[in-house]
């Protein structure tokens, strides 16, 4: 049983508790001291495990890039290895900067104050969370828009891209979206704890505290926008590929390794488009949800989502769905490094290696029955004519 559905049971099962009596009020709440020791020993491994997975994948890109870049003459290349090698760099950073937190907090029984004393966790918290999901996400579309010049107008990008053209655009993302996620510290929206109590992000519900509703919405706007700049630019990568590789068709080696070439970054792209439309997709279509239904997922924690049963279950629901969003996206700090360096580098190749296998031997296949059946044919010609002097 997951964490949300033992704390939702914990709460109905008190509120009944009360209603039939002090003694059986009493039995429900010592069993639910074991049982949520067991949902907190089940919740924990969540965080532990992303943190371990993102730290490995991120650090092996980082070491990948590194080395490629060191060894790159060709400033293209050096620009694309730099935007790649600042996205595993920001997603290892959110990795390490906020699930120790997460694990902490688990440790602590979910008590947020006794690692919190003090009130500024929340907010360097929520920091974080925007700071790097904001920077994966334009980081994304940079590299985007990065390839959609190259394949669409090589001879400009070539002459007009340079590294230090790269490395001031990554340095203005990065700060605009770090001053953007400092605005609820200079009073212009708010950083709450979020359902179960673990981690603290953007409130969707709090309409009193001022600009609040605005920091929401242009968070949730911004990361559509961005996926929306993304997907339209990799869709026009694909297409501009597709046509080159149409005009580049024919037998030569080199037709045939732009070939290659082609389909593993067509695969790499719908890969990147799957991956981000996943992780990112529900949390932000859900951000607005709520905003517009004035529910935050931090009320989820009060037991006064009981008092109207419909209600409570609807709002339980969201803040259900918003934990699952939140842990999809965290996601994404995960699979960012397979799906933009690690996967193309090991598992593209061996897929294409099989597939040349397989249609060699396919075409090996082919040949040795033409040749059977030539031999066969060539048999029956030498039988006719050894017959046709003897019927003379």
């Amino acid at each position: 049983m997951t964490k949300d559905a033992c704390d939702y049971l914990e709460v109905v099962q008190t509120t009944i508790g009360e209603m039939l009596g002090a003694n059986v009020s009493k039995s429900l709440r010592e069993g639910n001291v074991t049982k949520n020791s067991s949902c907190g020993s089940v919740s924990v491994g969540f965080p532990i495990t992303m943190m371990i997975t993102g730290m490995v994948g991120n650090t092996l890109a980082l070491i990948l890039v590194y080395v490629s870049y060191r060894k790159k003459e060709n400033k293209r290349k050096k620009s694309f290895l730099l935007c790649i090698g600042s996205l595993a760099l920001t997603d290892l950073f959110g990795q390490l900067l906020t699930s120790p937190i997460v694990i902490s907090v688990y440790r602590a029984d979910l008590k947020w104050d006794r690692i919190d004393s003090s009130g500024n966790l929340c907010p360097f918290f929520g920091v974080c969370m925007t700071t790097f999901g904001l920077c994966a996400l334009f980081l994304a579309s940079a590299m985007a828009i990065e390839r959609a010049m190259a394949i669409t107008n090589p001879h400009w990008y070539s002459n007009n891209m340079k590294t230090s053209v790269t490395k001031q655009t990554l340095a203005v993302i990065w700060c605009l979206v770090l001053l953007f996620a400092l605005l609820p510290i200079a009073g212009v929206g708010k950083y709450t704890r979020q359902w179960p109590g673990t981690w603290c992000f953007i409130s969707t519900g709090d309409r009193e505290v001022p600009g609040n509703m605005f920091f929401a919405i242009t968070f949730a706007v911004l990361g559509i926008f961005s996926l929306l700049v993304t997907l339209s630019c990799n869709v026009v990568t694909i297409r501009g590929l597709i046509i080159r590789c149409k005009t580049k068709s024919g037998t030569s080696q080199s037709s045939k390794q732009w070939e290659r070439l082609t389909t593993e970054t067509v695969i790499q792209l719908l890969g990147i488009m799957c991956v981000l439309l996943i992780c990112w997709s529900p949390l932000l279509v859900l951000m607005l949800r709520m905003i517009s239904s004035q529910v935050s997922s931090h009320e989820c924690n009060s037991t006064a989502v009981i008092s109207s049963h419909t209600a409570g279950r609807d709002v339980h629901l969201d803040c259900n769905f918003f934990l699952t969003a939140i842990r999809l996206a965290s996601l994404n700090q995960i699979l960012d490094p397979w799906v933009y360096l690690l996967l193309r580098e090991i598992l593209l190749r061996k897929v294409c290696i099989v597939a040349n296998a397989v249609s060699n031997c396919s075409t090996e296949d082919r040949m040795q029955t033409q040749t059977a059946l030539d031999a066969l044919n060539k048999q029956n010609q030498e039988r006719n004519s050894l017959h046709k002097p003897q019927s003379g």
